[in-house]
């Protein structure tokens, strides 16, 4: 009972400091107002180190949907997890530390503040997703660590170019700065959200439980990237054109590989990846309202999806093949119900809570100066995540079950369905009670007829196409289904790194140093004493000196 009471104490100060969240957030949005906390934690010469904190509506309204999420996930947890086992009591604990990570992240305008929660993402992140003790998760927990780390590297770089500013305050100094700090911004973003060709860590990250899958790719640890571009969002108008096309190929990638995998988790680890690569070419086009609020509805209705899928799971014996599913929606209709509303609105199907914002985005990216090329990928890939979407809906509802019969089904737990309710809530009328409330600077949209309709018209092209994949008289040749499983061989580039990497440490190093030794300071310690062995040896020999001597200064007078 003690345990069960941990889980249910922390998801009611969770929702409450949600609802406190959402009001104050209302308060500033009303009067226009922003707080800066900052506490001097120690004085280097000309440099001291802050540590700061920003209250404003954008930092406010994601603390909202962060704690309310996490709120879900933790009442979700306590039936999921087992709340009568030693572990879920750890669990539980790593759970809170990746929230607070997280709002101390978001909370941040500081790059030294920024990186305690950056860095406490990245660990606690490893440590849940290598959470169950198998192989497979264990190499999934490396690759994500690893990864991250990759852009957490960019983002100390940032800091000791920022030493000279006297301040790490990139929000004080954003004319000032060169472009070689914002590259590295842009790879500690690209690899937090998983941006190509950082891309192969978020479905690997999915060994992880489900509820921590529905928290990590709903509205924290994939999201902070895309909120740290929000923050540098001033300083990057003109480096836009070459990031959107890699946010679109990301975008349209992911789609692909989500249309061939038969993984559940993974297909929506991939729709993930698709949405993050929407936010960021939104971005990059200037619509950074637009980008923030699809950030927050797509945080509501994802989580919704992998909180439903988790429940498929917890019921036919752990198995995450959608071959083996079918006619679940007469074994468990509320969660089905639930999750065919979150596959909707991932759709942008009106007027559901993803549509406001999707269909904003494409409109704005109509009226804005882009080529034919990228307009084209854009509707492409709309078309894809309706494909997608309605592949999965068609073997988990409507196919004949082929896996459990319907006698070893039971119903929804009680605190399962609790936490999906509100989450269905949310993603029905999060959109349209959100855009009423921030007070969008539109400009006017004007466009003709067909274009209007365009998207609605890619919209149900790709539910035809979803349902045609389904049929088994729909071949393909066999290398295009070998690329698009393998996330079109992005793990294979990795290791043609690493081989790289080995045999320039195998041929460029002495006395068996690794290339990391050798540039490091046992290969500095190395060219040392092989120095000093040389000036010894001529130290030894008078008339070596004596000819090398005349030569200097005869090159000297010359």
């Amino acid at each position: 009972m003690i345990k069960f009471n941990f889980y249910f104490y922390w998801f009611i100060i969770f929702l409450l400091i949600s609802f406190l969240f959402f009001f104050t957030c209302l308060y500033f949005m009303i009067f226009d107002l922003t707080i800066m906390m900052e506490w001097k934690l120690l004085s280097l010469n000309s440099v001291s180190l802050y540590y700061t904190l920003i209250l404003d509506w954008i930092s406010l309204s994601f603390c909202f949907v962060v704690t309310f999420i996490s709120s879900m996930v933790l009442i979700y947890s306590m039936e999921y997890m087992g709340y009568s086992t030693n572990s879920s009591v750890r669990f539980l604990f790593m759970v809170i530390l990746f929230i607070i990570s997280m709002i101390l992240m978001i909370i941040s305008p500081n790059l030294i503040s920024i990186l305690l929660g950056w860095d406490g993402l990245g660990l606690v992140s490893y440590c849940l997703v290598i959470y169950y003790s198998s192989l497979m998760s264990y190499l999934a927990g490396m690759i994500t660590c690893l990864t991250n780390r990759v852009g957490d590297i960019g983002l100390l770089i940032s800091v000791c170019w920022m030493m000279s500013f006297g301040s790490w305050h990139f929000i004080f100094y954003k004319e000032y700065f060169g472009d070689c700090l914002f590259y590295m911004i842009f790879i500690s973003s690209f690899t937090k959200s998983a941006q190509i060709p950082f891309s192969c860590w978020l479905p690997a990250a999915m060994a992880a439980p489900t509820p921590v899958s529905s928290l990590v790719h709903s509205s924290t640890l994939v999201t902070a990237g895309v909120y740290l571009l929000i923050r540098f969002f001033y300083i990057i108008s003109y480096l836009n054109f070459y990031f959107l096309f890699v946010s679109i190929m990301t975008m349209v990638f992911s789609s692909f590989c989500a249309i061939y995998e038969f993984d559940l988790k993974k297909i929506i680890a991939l729709s993930t990846l698709s949405q993050l690569g929407l936010m960021m070419s939104s971005l990059f086009l200037g619509l950074l309202n637009l980008s923030f609020f699809h950030l927050l509805s797509h945080a509501m209705f994802k989580s919704l999806l992998f909180l439903c899928s988790g429940i498929y799971i917890f019921y036919m014996n752990d198995n995450q093949d959608i071959r083996l599913m079918g006619s679940i929606s007469f074994m468990m209709p509320f969660t089905s119900s639930c999750f065919n509303i979150s596959n909707l609105t991932l759709c942008g199907i009106p007027f559901l809570s993803g549509f406001f914002s999707k269909d904003s985005i494409i409109e704005f990216m109509m009226m804005s100066k882009i080529n034919l090329f990228l307009m084209l990928i854009y509707y492409m890939s709309l078309g894809l995540t309706c494909c997608y979407s309605f592949r999965l809906f068609y073997y988990s509802m409507v196919k004949n079950s082929n896996f459990v019969s319907f006698s070893f089904i039971f119903d929804e737990l009680v605190f399962m369905k609790f936490s999906i309710l509100l989450l269905t809530f949310f993603s029905i009328s999060f959109g349209s009670i959100f855009m009423w409330l921030m007070n969008f600077d539109f400009d006017f949209i004007l466009l003709p007829k067909n274009l209007k309709y365009m998207p609605m018209l890619m919209v149900f092209l790709g539910i035809w196409l979803g349902l045609e994949f389904t049929s088994l008289d729909f071949y393909l040749p066999k290398y295009f289904y070998l690329m698009n499983g393998n996330m079109w061989f992005m793990t294979n580039y990795y290791l043609y790194l690493y081989k790289i990497s080995y045999v320039y440490s195998y041929f460029m190093t002495s006395n068996s140093l690794l290339w990391g030794d050798y540039l490091g300071a046992e290969g500095i310690n190395f060219y040392i004493l092989k120095f000093s062995n040389y000036l010894q040896h001529y130290s030894m020999s008078s008339m070596k000196i004596f000819l090398l001597s005349f030569v200097i200064w005869f090159i000297i007078l010359i």
